[in-house]
Parts: structure tokens; C-alpha cells; sequence
């Protein structure tokens, strides 16, 4: 049973290969940037997708880390086979020493702790050893005030109230008697 013909749109061609066309059609000197490319392919196909500047940026990106365009100065080119590739910013990276072809390389250590070993015996919790000197960590815990004199004879007692004479904390507002105020003419 065949199906009716639907008006289906016509079909665009992959994304990289409309991007190579552009650069090639645009042949600019230094390349050519995000919206030139873009401009060139919106007005060359029609019906682009609603996320075409969204679509255009992933695979810019991706044409660029894959090595098929240059991107310099804010401008994309069509890499040349024939050209060394830029160096980027900083130190370039040492040369790595060749290995002779019998020397066996070990197989390098993942990072982090190693996984415990499930068939293992638990081992037998530690015996706290004092760290040296004596005295706990931490800060020293606050000291009870001495109950007695300098002299050693007991503090003398203040009704209502401390030995100091004050409580703690603010002290509270006095409410005095309320004095009549008259005015005299």
C-alpha cells in the first residue's frame, strides 16, 4: 500500500557541509565570523530550524576542536593540510622520551583511595595515644571563680545580689516616684 505524497520540506544538507560552502563562497581574507556565515546560510537555504544559531554555534565548535577550521581572531578559515598548526598561549608542552621496545610500562594508579577489600578481616580499633603532651585538644574549659579571698577566708555576703555587688547583664530601668510639675505665671 503506498503512502500519498505529504509537501515535506526540502531537505538541508548536513550542518558542517553548509558551513564549509559558506566559508569557501565568502572567501574572505582572515575568514570569516559567526554572522557572516550565518547571514550566507540563512539567505543560500531557506527553512533553516528554529535553533539554527544555536545549531550553528555546536558545530562551529566542534569543526574547530576537530581540526577542520581554524579559528583566529574572532574569524573561522578552512584548515590548510599544507600549514603547521598554531601554537597556542604558554609553554609548550616537553617532549616525551621514546621507550626501547622491551621495557614494560606499568600500568598507572587510579586517583583517590583505594576501594577496601570486601574478603578482608576488619582490623581491630586503635588505642587512643595521647598526642604528647598531656593535655586534651581544643580550648581549655573555663575555671570555676575561687570561693575564697586572697587570704583564703570566705567572700563577704551582699544581700539581693552577688558578691561584687552587681548582677549580670544590663542593669534594669528605675522607675522613680513621679514628681508634680507646676507652672507658675
Amino acid at each position: 500500500m503506498a503512502t500519498p505524497e505529504v509537501n515535506k520540506p526540502r531537505s538541508l544538507p548536513p550542518y558542517p557541509e553548509m558551513i564549509l560552502k559558506a566559508i569557501e563562497a565568502l572567501n574572505e581574507e582572515n575568514g570569516s565570523n559567526k554572522t557572516t556565515i550565518s547571514k550566507y546560510i540563512e539567505s543560500t537555504y531557506g527553512g533553516l530550524p528554529q535553533g539554527h544559531k544555536a545549531l550553528l554555534n555546536v558545530h562551529l565548535a566542534k569543526m574547530r576542536d576537530s581540526g577542520k577550521l581554524v579559528f583566529w581572531k574572532n574569524n573561522y578559515t578552512i584548515r590548510d593540510p599544507n600549514t603547521p598548526p598554531r601554537r597556542g598561549r604558554g609553554r609548550p608542552p616537553k617532549p616525551k622520551d621514546p621507550l626501547s621496545p622491551g621495557t614494560i610500562v606499568a600500568p598507572s594508579r587510579p586517583r583517590g583511595r583505594p576501594p577496601k577489600d570486601p574478603n578482608e578481616l576488619p582490623r581491630p580499633p586503635k588505642a587512643k595515644t595521647s598526642g604528647g603532651s598531656g593535655r586534651p585538644r581544643g580550648r581549655p574549659r573555663k575555671m570555676a571563680r575561687p570561693s575564697g579571698g586572697f587570704d583564703g577566708s570566705p567572700p563577704p555576703m551582699v544581700v539581693g545580689g552577688s558578691p561584687s555587688g552587681r548582677g549580670r547583664g544590663r542593669p534594669p530601668k528605675m522607675k522613680g516616684p513621679l514628681a508634680e510639675i507646676s507652672v507658675d505665671q
